[in-house]
């Protein structure tokens, strides 16, 4: 038995030794509430507790995975009922024992402990974060619920419908407008497993490492799926090829190679979605964007006054501000911001409001005009027609397909 069949030598593979691979996958859902019906078949309680929901949501969950699942759960239930025992007394109260069972929200408080197997090996991410805790964007949101959440959590209706969903989804747009946020949100409400990886963290000195870190990530995917590989920058791995480039980006370019033949492999992807964001699109080789690859491609502008003010909203919620500051006038002056930008102007009135009096209990308009001296906005018209120009260019593209490529010092 090896979890890493490749590392043997291969003549011990070759017939008349070890005749017969037996390659034994990730349970699927079915598989996976047996299992959890075997171990959890002693527990008190477990009847009213829905199996079927936790086998749904345990996604790359092995049996030694939904095991200590199923441990943690019963520990989560002793430690619930440790501050009822008295410990000077022989025996526990049977008034003790009779609370003595499993409950659904302990397994989902064992979910936040217990990792799946396949994804243990390389950074995984629990995102946290949900649609209301992203201001404004209501359109983006919407494509990407289209483009996402459907395929995943919905895909009988596409497939009854006959649709194919996108393999993958660029986020392009100035710095700052929320393209991570929005990949983290979208992981949430879809359920899904969520891989968060920054172009740049897979290059590698060594000849051919870089691309086996592509192939191990879509190996590991492949086993924890339905799961989201979002890359961050992506910009940086996906450069054109065959422009006389140096050797450090003749790297990126057979890394680029290799993520084309991972989408485009022979084995279909089942249940991933690859998310990516950039704020430099027009560096991203355009063999990437056409249709079977990156097929949606979704522009992240800079917030108008209605998102301003839903944004200042979430960033202000913990904030006890006073009836002099009115948000809707307040966003009206806030052109060029972009949500960072608004947040950090939140935490900077706060901030102002402590300095002026440290035990400050509430937030005044003239904090928030003071931080707004301090945070300036990070874009302006020359950036806003940077990226107008890129959407006109990849909605209609040339015959070649290929960018213009100019120097944009200001990004």
């Amino acid at each position: 038995a090896s979890n890493r069949p490749n590392a043997l030598d291969s003549a011990l593979r070759r017939p008349g030794r070890f005749d017969r691979e037996i390659n034994i996958k990730v349970p699927s859902q079915q598989e996976r509430l047996e299992i959890l019906q075997i171990h959890t078949r002693r527990m008190p309680g477990i009847e009213n507790v829905n199996l079927e929901e936790l086998s749904r949501i345990t996604h790359g969950f092995v049996g030694a995975d939904l095991a200590a699942l199923g441990r943690e759960a019963a520990m989560c239930t002793l430690r619930e009922l440790l501050p009822l025992i008295d410990y000077d007394e022989e025996t526990i109260p049977s008034i003790v024992l009779e609370k003595l069972e499993v409950k659904e929200e302990q397994f989902f408080e064992a979910l936040k402990e217990i990792q799946p197997s396949a994804i243990r090996e390389i950074f995984i991410e629990t995102p946290n974060i949900k649609w209301e805790d992203i201001g404004g964007l209501s359109e983006i949101k919407e494509r990407l619920m289209e483009s996402v959440e459907w395929p995943l959590k919905k895909k009988e209706n596409l497939q009854r419908i006959g649709i194919i969903p996108p393999k993958g989804i660029l986020l392009y747009g100035p710095p700052g407008t929320g393209k991570t946020m929005l990949a983290r949100a979208i992981a949430t409400e879809s359920e899904a497993n969520f891989i968060a990886i920054k172009g740049p963290e897979l290059l590698s000195k060594w000849v051919g490492e870089s691309e086996k870190n592509i192939r191990e990530m879509f190996r590991i995917a492949k086993m924890a799926s339905p799961v989201i590989i979002f890359f961050d920058e992506i910009d940086a791995i996906s450069g054109g090829r065959g422009q006389g480039m140096s050797d450090g980006n003749n790297v990126s370019q057979r890394m680029l190679s290799q993520l084309l033949t991972e989408m485009d492999g022979l084995e279909p992807i089942q249940d991933i979605v690859i998310i990516g964001a950039t704020n430099r699109p027009d560096l991203i080789d355009p063999a990437l964007l056409r249709p079977g690859r990156f097929d949606r491609l979704i522009q992240v502008p800079m917030p108008d006054e209605k998102s301003l003010v839903q944004i200042i909203n979430v960033h202000s919620s913990s904030m006890p501000l006073s009836d002099d500051f009115d948000v809707k006038k307040f966003a009206a002056g806030l052109q060029y911001y972009t949500g960072a930008d608004v947040q950090a102007l939140c935490y900077e009135a706060g901030l102002q409001a402590l300095r002026e009096n440290i035990d400050a209990n509430i937030v005044h308009l003239k904090h928030f005009e003071q931080a707004k001296n301090i945070i300036h906005p990070s874009l302006n018209d020359q950036i806003l027609n940077f990226y107008a120009n890129i959407e006109i260019m990849l909605r209609h593209k040339s015959s070649s397909g290929i960018f213009r490529k100019e120097k944009f010092e200001f990004l």
